[in-house]
């Protein structure tokens, strides 16, 4: 399986757990798997709500800028990857 680069985290809110993550290929709905890498990172998570100004919304597309609530710490420039849904 090989996954597909998404984008790349831009900020991380610590006190809220947030990831602002800067969609530059592909699709990214909620209920898909990323996988975010770095070099003191590396976990998988589904998306279970995406925010665009704080507004909910189900998909983002490349030029979104979205924050992601992430269940551990993310750093800027980490790379965020969409995991293939398994047949």
């Amino acid at each position: 399986m090989v996954e597909e680069k998404i984008g790349i985290v831009e900020h991380f809110f610590t006190n809220i757990s947030v990831a602002a993550i800067k969609i530059t290929d592909g699709e990214l709905k909620v209920g898909d798997t990323i996988h975010i890498v770095g070099a003191h990172t590396d976990f998988t998570q589904t998306v279970d709500r995406m925010e665009i100004d704080r507004n909910p919304i189900e998909t983002a597309k490349p030029g979104d800028a979205i924050g992601i609530k992430v269940k551990d710490r993310a750093r800027e420039h980490d790379v965020v990857y969409k995991v293939p849904e398994e047949e």
